[in-house]
């Protein structure tokens, strides 16, 4: 689309700034839920902007235009706002202003600040606030502006919804309101508002198909001692499924009918919430009388440790993908010699569809988890780039082909990088490779003890890349969701401190990289499970456990750069991929993978 569009766009946003007396508008990525990935509806920044990644704040003046991203889409952001008169502002990076810094810097005495409240959330809120009050910055929050310029706007999704089986849940609806509400007695509450889609859905094994990749419904929910209310699509439930939730004391409301519910909550009621994801117009719409306590991420914690159920559905899924990712690979090799592939017949979107059609033939198979990283050459040193039909170049020979894929399972869900060299290696190539894999090798084999966070265990994977003077602009693993969203937390592995503590059924990432512009990017992604390791003298400690079962690319591999425990981990992992595959495979199939995971050696 036209870079002129957007200048449009935002001239009339301008206009109703100036009807309504505004002198900054902000727009943040975020939908009702403060999710990460929103639904079309709530694609306001991408609409004003043409930046589509999934993380980025938009801030109109009367005068500028500027959207602040992080080192995952620099390169994207860059390229998409080309001619929008929209200025880059590089999260991290030297002398570039926060948000809330820039607007205390810029804004006058008596400018007024607007958003609309619904998608910002209170602890977002009040930090902006904090920062422009002393500058006497006026907000104002009740007004959607982009709604009223969005022609053809899509509407709020009503799509379907479902409940998931106890039998792949591990625990029931009952049992997890029960836990709920014991915290809720324990800290002295009336009432819990669940805002955030994954942890009402978690809380309740409610799914569905509003957000594209998060088989998440749009959903509210109010949960008192004695009853709950689930606020969705009126008819996104089939009548049994409404009916089991009724036998359970749980109510269906319209899905907006929550800000009237909580304007009608009694006087001296005291609610739980959470100020991450509560929005600032669900905070407004409390009666003053109304107590609001910290529910102390409470649900998120609770589903971010995966209980035995979960666990093993976990490894039942990322077998039964692995199967899809090695068939893959496998035709990748054969393909290379092809005349399609010479031609350049073979392109990012080819290989994308290929595997989703490889994906969808093994069992249990929900759906895609986020849309398919597959990046030839250059267009691999973009962090998060997503083929296109505008973008999308035939395989590129003699250089890597990046692939970050994932799917949905009825048994969980799956989160993989795989980095394959297609034709020869050049020597960079291999020991930038080398230097990748021995992070996450290092991370992988990690024993520590309990109560150690992502921020220690971060250097681990990043030690081998600052040797050779490298490193990568993002975090080294993320929580994942059981058949939810595939980013979660509680916990991270990060260069940025954090103080969650790694918990026996956690399931994180292990995903370290590096990226040179204008050649290609090299990432290596696992999935992997926190489990007790041992009890010592000194205390308890933990260890992860791969449950991603993909051999690496033995092509770009220099045994020799690695430590006796590096290629010890290596063909012990490979072994378990072999042991745990094998079986799933065809002949032709299985014939590659012994070559591809067969022992390495220094010789």
């Amino acid at each position: 689309m036209s870079a002129n569009v957007y200048q449009k766009r935002i001239q009339s946003l301008r206009d109703q700034m100036r009807a309504e007396g505004m002198d900054a508008y902000l727009i943040l990525t975020d939908d009702f839920h403060a999710s990460e990935y929103v639904g079309d509806f709530f694609k306001c920044r991408e609409y004003l902007s043409g930046f589509d990644g999934s993380a980025g704040t938009l801030l109109v003046t009367l005068k500028e235009a500027l959207l602040w991203t992080d080192g995952r889409y620099f390169l994207q952001a860059a390229d998409q706002l080309e001619g929008t008169g929209i200025a880059l502002m590089k999260m991290g990076e030297k002398g570039v202003p926060s948000v809330s810094a820039w607007l205390a810097s810029s804004l006058k005495e008596g400018d007024v600040l607007g958003f609309d409240g619904r998608t910002v959330g209170c602890a977002y809120g009040e930090n902006l606030e904090k920062a422009l009050s002393s500058k006497g910055i006026v907000l104002k929050g009740d007004l959607d502006l982009v709604g009223r310029i969005w022609e053809d706007r899509p509407p709020l999704p009503e799509r379907p919804a479902w409940i998931l089986d106890e039998k792949y849940a591990g625990c029931s609806v009952s049992g997890k309101l029960a836990a709920l509400r014991a915290h809720m007695e324990k800290g002295g509450a009336d009432a819990c508002l669940a805002a955030a889609l994954d942890e009402t859905g978690w809380l309740f094994n409610l799914r569905g198909d509003d957000i594209d990749f998060n088989p998440v419904p749009l959903a509210y929910a109010l949960v008192f001692m004695d009853r709950a209310v689930l606020y969705m699509a009126p008819g996104a439930l089939k009548a049994e499924d409404r009916a089991f939730y009724e036998g359970l004391g749980i109510t269906i409301r319209p899905y907006l009918e929550i800000f009237g519910d909580l304007k009608a909550l009694e006087a001296g009621t005291r609610l739980m919430l959470d100020r991450e994801t509560c929005s600032m117009a669900l905070r407004g719409a409390l009666p003053g009388d109304v107590q609001v306590l910290s529910a102390g991420r409470f649900i998120q914690k609770q589903k971010g440790i995966k209980n035995e159920t979960e666990m093993q559905g976990e490894r039942t899924a990322h077998i039964q993908d692995a199967a899809a990712v090695i068939g893959i690979l496998a035709w990748l090799d054969e393909v290379r010699d092809s005349e399609d592939f010479k031609a350049g017949r073979i392109t990012e979107l080819t290989v994308a569809e290929k595997l989703l059609a490889l994906r969808k033939a093994r069992p249990d198979f929900v759906g895609e988890s986020f849309a398919p990283i597959i990046a030839s050459g250059p267009h691999g040193a973009i962090v998060h780039y997503e083929p296109t039909k505008e973008t999308d170049i035939p395989i590129q020979d003699n250089t890597f082909l990046l692939m970050d894929t994932g799917g949905h399972y009825l048994q969980g869900t799956t989160d993989i990088t795989r980095t394959v060299v297609m034709g020869t290696p050049t020597r960079k190539m291999q020991e930038y490779y080398t230097a990748v894999l021995r992070g996450h090798l290092d991370l992988g084999s990690a024993v520590f003890k309990r109560g150690t966070n992502g921020y220690r265990l971060d250097l681990l994977a990043r030690m081998p890349l600052w040797k050779l003077g490298l490193d990568f602009n993002h975090g080294t693993g993320h929580g994942v969701g059981f058949l939810m969203n595939v980013h979660e937390g509680p916990q991270r592995i990060s260069s940025a401190p954090n103080d969650v503590a790694f918990e026996p059924g956690m399931l994180t990432s292990d995903e370290p990289g590096v990226y040179l512009t204008g050649e290609f990017g090299i990432r290596i992604e696992n999935l992997m499970l926190c489990r007790e390791a041992f009890t010592g003298p000194m205390g308890d400690f933990l260890r992860f456990e791969m449950i991603t079962m993909v051999p690496y690319d033995r092509r770009a591999i220099l045994p020799e750069l690695l430590t006796d425990e590096e290629l010890s981990a290596l063909n012990d992992y490979h072994r378990q991929v072999i042991g745990n595959v094998s079986h799933l495979l065809s002949e032709k199939e299985r014939a590659w993978l012994m070559k591809a995971a067969a022992p390495i050696t220094r010789d």
